[in-house]
């Protein structure tokens, strides 16, 4: 149901202004003329409610997961773009010119101010850029903290051109009623932009970490501990992630998402499982002890401290080990009375992460390059396998919890549909989607 607020929430948002330019605007003109209105009235409004979705509000992100936020984001910034491309096509046709005395409400004329209609163009091009740039940005190589800054800036300009191209171009927007709406809208966007930006690492400068250990676990990943410096820490459920700074200003960008890997239960100190991916990771394992860091947490909803269900599948591809073990850990902390198993997979077997914790018991580890006289499972985290793993009474009542590359957790997940497990109790956090 969560979901479906989301959805609900978000298209009140975006529609309130077509229906208040509905009820303040003039005489209806032809329907290509008003579809046109319309289509350019939805893309302003969309792109405004974007910045509360991407801006990290944990009553937001939290209920619903943050990948569910995040796709959604994605989804509908790509449904803005074609409604925007569509825009200025629907007014073909129509006589253009200024303000005519006999017209006062646009009925029959398009504004030919130069600059209403340049910030138009100008935020119709930026849209295009921005989303073509967020699809393919693995493709083209920016590094993370270089594409959030100019996607953040971007959109921001973007909104800005908007509102003086809606105000000052549109004929809905011109009433003052919409150009009061308009601005308030625009004025709550910035808001959780600069929230995001300037409130919450103020707030995080009066609240640092320091690294008490940086550990090798495997040749390409580092097991890194923060404890709280002059605070509590952190309150958190087993399962969620937090933003990581270290070294850095709070007000830096260079802070990534990783999963917890330790419990709550274990006290205020976070750990991370963290892989050496090129970025900052590349030079995790150089971190000195007393390093200052910063977190931005909790966020996201993998947790399973209110599922009922008799036993718990906690199945992980890589560095998606990383939450599941802060949920094997918690449950082994607190006594938790649920049967588990792992299913784990990697490529080889010097990539295998925590294994003297985990144990053989109840963990079934997966190679897809294995070496000669391996006794655990080969090839990939498949359909044959859970079958193999787990028993159909634990598919229909069991709660399993995945984190892994894409392409494991769709097969996973499709597998388990057809296995007749209830989708609430199927959870995972998905961060990259094309």
């Amino acid at each position: 149901m969560k979901p479906l607020l989301l959805v609900v929430a978000y298209f009140a948002a975006v529609t309130l202004p077509l229906l208040l330019s509905a009820w303040v605007g003039g005489p209806p003109r032809s329907f290509h003329q008003e579809l046109a209105s319309g289509l350019g009235i939805l893309v302003f409004s969309m792109v405004l409610v974007e910045f509360i979705l991407s801006g990290r509000f944990k009553a937001i992100s939290n209920d619903v997961g943050m990948g569910v936020t995040m796709r959604f984001h994605q989804v509908m910034a790509r449904t803005a773009l074609v409604f925007a491309l569509l825009h200025p096509l629907l007014y073909q046709g129509t006589p253009a010119g200024g303000l005519r005395p006999w017209d006062p409400t646009r009925q029959l004329t398009l504004t030919m101010d130069f600059s209403a209609l340049a910030t138009g163009i100008v935020a119709w091009l930026l849209l295009a850029g921005l989303v073509v740039m967020a699809i393919g940005r693995a493709q083209l190589g920016y590094r993370y903290e270089t594409w959030r800054l100019l996607h953040g800036l971007g959109a921001l300009l973007i909104a800005l051109l908007l509102l003086h191209h809606t105000v000052f171009a549109g004929r809905y927007g011109s009433q003052p009623v919409m150009a009061g709406v308009w601005l308030a809208m625009t004025g709550v966007a910035v808001g959780s932009l600069l929230m995001v930006y300037l409130v919450v690492p103020w707030w995080q400068k009066t609240r640092p970490w320091r690294v008490t250990s940086v550990t090798r676990l495997t040749p390409k990943q580092w097991e890194v501990t923060v404890t709280p410096d002059g605070h509590r820490g952190l309150a958190y459920q087993a399962g969620q992630f937090a933003w990581l700074n270290v070294g850095h200003s709070s007000f830096s960008l260079k802070e990534n998402p990783f999963s917890i890997a330790s419990a709550p239960a274990a006290g205020p100190d976070l750990s991370f499982m963290i892989k050496e991916l090129g970025d900052f990771t590349g030079t995790i394992g150089k971190t000195e002890p007393g390093t200052v860091a910063y977190v931005d947490g909790p966020y996201g909803n993998l947790t399973i401290d209110n599922c009922e269900a008799p036993g718990v599948a906690l199945i992980a591809g890589g560095v998606g080990l990383a939450p599941l073990l802060g949920l094997l850990r918690q449950m082994r902390l607190t006594g938790d009375a649920r049967k588990v198993k792992v299913v784990y997979g990697n490529r080889t077997m010097d990539q295998i992460a925590y294994r003297e914790e985990l144990g053989d018991e109840g963990v079934a580890y997966v190679l897809s390059e294995p070496p000669e006289h391996w006794q655990g499972e080969t090839g990939f985290i498949d359909g044959p396998l859970l079958d193999r793993v787990f028993s159909a009474e634990e598919f229909h009542g069991w709660v399993f919890v995945m984190c892994g590359p894409v392409a494991m957790m769709d097969v996973v997940e499709d597998h388990l549909i057809q296995r007749g497990t209830p989708a609430h109790r199927i959870l995972s956090e998905r961060f990259s989607y094309d």
